[in-house]
């Protein structure tokens, strides 16, 4: 586990794996604060958690800036995804006790009622996009919900890891409710069969979501996957075209378009397509690539170079299927991970650009006849996390939305996570939700109470 700076390629800091022993300890720790934190009535949980947020507000810029030290998000953008932390914090701590009490249902019983006791231990297996969104929006509703939390993040974010820790610790957390454990993926499948793990939750890629799910599956452990996404940005001849560019360059280039839920497939019906590729190429263009620290800039570098380079590699193979470079982009010059935005035309069904995810600032472009064929193309791919329609007719943009193959739709705006709804995707794109009522109720039990 390492700290590599994807502005310069520097490697600034490493971490030794745990042991064995060191493992043990925490899972140690975590079964011995489990019983007590169940029982913690909501009113102390949601006390600790407004501390944990103002934990966050009052140090936005210093838990910002290892974000983007360690992954290379623009600076705004970090101290954006800190604030959202501090708000799923302050949701729950209002809403968990409303979301879980006893609901009553009337039976031939003197009072039957499901109430929503917490599993136990959940394990959290995170991804590196975003370092500290992801965790919380996890820890919020679990350990709200009564659960006791272990963290296994990204291996190129383990100062990120090792500070969310820290703001549990600083919010007066009992020990051994939240905890962040230094150890590699490969540990992973063996600590799930542990039976002080009660469930887990990944957010990551296709094949690590269908190990995961093996490895619950094996152990009979509740599992929550949100995975890859190749969302479809739908514009129907009707669009509002300058609104649509806007949102579309919006979602495909936020976080250096390394998110699940980025606009990455736009399906353009052909009256509007030539005018919407213009818009879009020449506002792509212009973003500002550079420093993730100043102000400025509005594209980082990629995290990785591995992932620039199967990036870069993706598109050039559907260039040699016939796709077209509206934008062409690709990596830049200098130190650090930079990849120049591209635009990329004419994809058709067989192309890598097609079946597969791209994550980084690429916008493939599919051409559709009208709105039936848009749906289609939509459809017609092995993901399933969030899309979008533009149009002026709203309800037909509704109407289209219901008939779209994802775990959420937005008509006239980017997909978003939002802690007010539920989250999450289905076909590759995983199972379960995050958020809202929903996700605090992924990690409890449905318990019957039956009184006569």
């Amino acid at each position: 586990m390492e700290t590599i700076n994807p502005a310069t390629g520097e490697r600034l800091k490493t971490f030794d794996a745990w042991n064995d022993q060191q493992l043990e300890m925490a899972l140690a720790s975590a079964a011995t604060a489990g019983p007590a934190w169940q029982v913690t009535p909501f009113v102390e949980r949601a006390r600790l958690f407004r501390r944990a947020a103002a934990e966050l507000r009052d140090n936005t810029a210093h838990y910002a800036g290892i974000i983007t030290l360690e992954m290379g998000k623009v600076i705004r953008e970090a101290r954006a995804e800190i604030e959202k932390c501090a708000w799923g914090c302050e949701f729950y701590a209002d809403h968990a006790e409303i979301f879980l009490r006893d609901e009553v249902i009337p039976t031939d019983a003197s009072a039957s009622y499901v109430s929503y006791p917490p599993l136990g231990a959940v394990l959290a297996i995170m991804p590196w996009n975003f370092p500290f969104w992801q965790v919380f929006r996890f820890a919020a509703p679990a350990l709200m919900a009564g659960n006791v939390a272990l963290l296994k993040h990204a291996s190129n974010v383990p100062q990120c890891a090792l500070a969310i820790e820290e703001i549990f610790h600083q919010a007066g957390f009992p020990a051994g409710v939240f905890q962040t454990l230094m150890i590699s993926a490969t540990r992973a499948e063996k600590l799930i069969a542990d039976p002080r793990i009660h469930a887990v939750t990944l957010t990551g890629s296709e094949a690590a979501g269908r190990k995961v799910a093996a490895a619950a599956g094996a152990a009979l452990k509740k599992s929550v996957l949100e995975l890859g996404g190749s969302d479809a940005f739908i514009v129907l001849a009707d669009a509002d075209l300058e609104q649509a560019v806007d949102s579309a360059i919006a979602s495909r280039f936020l976080n250096c378009g390394q998110s699940c839920i980025a606009a990455k497939r736009l399906i353009l019906v052909e009256p509007v397509a030539e005018a919407f590729i213009e818009q879009f190429t020449c506002k792509a263009q212009a973003l500002r690539l550079g420093d993730p620290t100043q102000e400025e800039t509005r594209l980082g570098p990629m995290a990785r170079a591995d992932l620039r380079d199967q990036l870069h590699q993706q598109v050039a193979d559907s260039v040699a299927a016939g796709a077209s470079l509206a934008l062409h982009g690709g990596p830049a010059a200098g130190p650090g991970f930079f990849y120049e935005p591209a635009v990329l035309d004419q994809v058709r069904p067989g192309m890598r650009a097609y079946e597969e995810e791209l994550f980084g600032p690429v916008a493939i472009v599919i051409r559709a006849r009208d709105e039936e064929d848009a749906l289609r193309i939509a459809n017609d791919n092995c993901y399933g996390l969030g899309a979008t329609v533009f149009t002026r007719d709203v309800k037909k943009g509704e109407r289209l939305a219901r008939r779209i193959q994802s775990g959420s739709s937005f008509v006239n705006g980017m997909v978003k996570s939002d802690p007010r709804l539920p989250f999450g995707g289905i076909k590759a794109s995983g199972y379960g939700r995050e958020l809202s009522v929903h996700g605090i109720r992924e990690f409890v039990n449905a318990k019957t109470i039956w009184i006569k």
